[in-house]
Formats: C-alpha cells, structure tokens, sequence
C-alpha cells in the first residue's frame, strides 16, 4: 500500500477520531487514521469508567472540561448520532482538615471559571446520597453539570460523522515508523506498506511514547493499568446516583447497567502493558466500596477488568508540536482523561494544525513542559 495524505493520525481511540473529525469540519484536506486493532476505540477508550467532570485541581484541566462539557451536551443534536449525556452529577468527598482546604481553594477557582459546583456539609451529602456512610465525611463539592457517558457511543458518533466528511480509517494498520528528510515529515510506514504525508498527529494512547520514538523523541508518557469492578443490579441504586470520589480512599463509583462500576488507582501499580485482572487488585476496590457504601455487601459481582492509563509526570495531556519536526503533533496523555476531554482535545489540536487562534491557552500541555519547570500536578488523578 502507498497512498497519499495531507494527515495521518495514529490511534483510532476517542481522540483520535475527535481530532479526525474537527480537522475534517475545517476542509483540512484527505485525512487517515490508522488503527492496528481490528476495532476503533478498543484499547484505552473502551476500558475507561466514562465520567465526564469539570472539577480539577488545575485551570487548564478545568478549560478542557468546560468545552468538552458543553460539547457533550449538544453532540446528539450536532453529530446526529445516539448518544447520552447523563448528567448526574460529581460528588467529591472530603474526609480530612487538609482535604478540605484544599478543595476550598479549588472551589474558588472553579467559581471564577464558571464551574457551577456546590459547597456541601455532611448533611448535605447524606441526603443527596443516602446509601453513603457519611461518619467520616467532613465535607464535599457536587456539580450537577458533570455526569457520565458511554465511550463506544460518543466514538462511533465522532468516527461516523468523520467519514460522511471523507476520513479513511485504516484498521489492522500499525504504524512501524515514520520518514523524514531534515526536519520534514515524509511518510508514515505501515505494516504492508507507507502512507505519504508530511503531517502526522500522535494519538497513540499508551503507546504513544513507541509513536514518538520512530524520531527519536523520548515523550514522559507510560501505561499504568488501572482496574475497575462492576456489580449485577443493586434495588438500592437510584436512576439519579451521581459518580462519587472519595478523595480519602481513592475510590470512585457511578451507577452502571442498574448496578455499580467501582474502581481505583493503585499507585504502586508499575508501568507496563499488562491488562490482566488481579484478585487482589479486585478485592481491594471492593473493600473500600464497602466502607463507604455498606449495603455493597449484598452485591453480586458482575464482571472486571483491566485497562491502561496513558500517563504523564505530572498528569497532564500533551498537545503540541514536537519542535524538531514541527508537523509532528502529540495529542495524548491524558492520564486517565481522554475520554472527558476529547471534544476539546479534537478541537484545539486541529485550530494548532491548521494555525488558528487557539479556543483557550493550552500552552500548558506542551510537550516542551518537561524540560525545566513542570505544570503543577493534577491532583485529583482518580
């Protein structure tokens, strides 16, 4: 195979086709995403819990979600495509002195922003979430415009418009490397052949540091598997239960399939590609489910799994030009939030390739970041 593109995209998860998308709505040219699963979205995008918040720790993870949000929450009306939006909510609970100060310096900056989140007591929380044991909460934060959604929806519904606006998405096509002639791009290889272009974006999940490598740039992201746990239907979960962190414990859960999807970051989980389901793993997410939702004992577990983070040091994404060839772009290390930052994530990386003013700052998230001072770290890394 040799054809030509004016842009190949390497990685057909939710990014990937958002950026396909938004490049193709501006006329960018002919566009390839390439895929080597025989399914889009079926690596990291289809593993993840499908929440969709605003309430982060850093002011340039809050831009992304107020975009994104308001993107998610008109994409059936603008997409014509069968998708939902449930916007139950976030629930953050805080059970410590410092947590709280903490989210109070957050929950100003998310009031500057336009994040319309509440200050709640405990009271507050029991009510909006009877089943919570609350005997150790001191306080939390709720938003109502949060809330979850179904990652396989929201990606057909970017990869169908894509292709009604002429995008190729090449499956079982792995990218093996990348030809360049000075500082200009020339070609991705592929398995069975090259794809000729002078533009490439890296969204390669995970591996998006192999991506990066075929140039011998060393891009800070590695996959760290995370695992989440799913009961059979629970009578005392409501249509209305909204995602709940316990910043304390780590855990989050959101109602799933009349049932809960419950998970938790292992901090001490070692980077690798390792998707296996560990028990113990398994029962400790179930263990802190129990404290903080008692009835949880009754449950019957449905099924489990594994999926990867791509991370980054600090938990930010990455988008921008790599700088030693300024026609490779990175859109990727989302640490855990790729899903709930596609729309916006689709929309700044093309307005960057196509040399527009950007919707928002996301100097930020430049790959250049890592040499010298570093952004802050996202805090609330679930």
């Amino acid at each position: 195979m040799s054809e030509s593109y004016d842009i190949v995209i390497i990685g057909g998860g939710v990014i990937g086709a958002a950026v396909a998308y938004h490049l193709a709505k501006k006329n960018y040219g002919k566009i390839a995403v390439v895929e080597k699963d025989q399914y889009l979205g079926n690596c990291s995008t289809a593993k993840c819990a499908g929440g969709i918040r605003a309430q982060f720790s850093s002011e340039i993870n809050v831009r992304m979600s107020l975009l994104s949000e308001d993107k998610f929450e008109t994409f059936a009306q603008d997409m014509d495509a069968e998708v939902q939006f449930d916007q139950v909510g976030y629930l953050f609970v805080l059970t410590t002195d410092e947590q709280v100060k903490t989210f109070r310096a957050q929950f100003e900056m998310w009031k500057r922003l336009g994040v319309p989140a509440q200050w709640l007591s405990r009271d507050e929380i029991k009510s909006l979430v009877p089943v919570l044991n609350v005997d150790d909460i001191l306080a939390g934060t709720f938003s109502k415009k949060d809330g979850i959604g179904d990652p396989h929806q929201f990606t057909q519904g970017y990869v169908n418009a894509a292709r009604k606006l002429g995008v190729k998405f090449l499956l079982e096509t792995e990218a093996v490397g990348i030809a360049v002639s000075g500082d200009e791009i020339t070609s991705v290889k592929i398995d069975n052949g090259e794809l000729l272009t002078n533009t490439v974006v890296n969204a390669a999940g995970p591996y998006a540091r192999q991506i990066a490598g075929f140039l011998g740039i060393d891009l800070p992201v590695v996959p760290i598997k995370r695992q989440i746990v799913t009961t059979a239907p629970l009578d005392f979960i409501s249509e209305s239960f909204p995602m709940v962190i316990d910043i304390g414990s780590g855990l989050y859960t959101h109602k799933e399939s009349g049932g809960l999807l419950l998970g938790w970051a292992d901090k001490n989980t070692p980077e690798g590609f390792d998707e296996s389901v560990d028990p113990e793993y398994t029962d400790t997410i179930l263990m802190k489910g129990l404290d903080r939702i008692p009835q949880l004992e009754t449950a019957e577990i449905k099924t489990a799994w594994g999926g990867l983070y791509e991370s980054t040091p600090d938990h930010h994404a990455v988008i921008g030009s790599s700088g030693v060839y300024p026609r490779f772009f990175h859109c990727t290390g989302f640490s855990g939030h790729g899903f709930m930052h596609a729309p916006a994530a689709g929309i700044v990386t093309a307005e960057l390739i196509c040399g527009e003013i950007a919707s928002f700052d996301i100097s930020p998230l430049s790959p250049h970041r890592f040499v010298g001072a570093v952004l802050g770290e996202e805090s609330t890394v679930i």
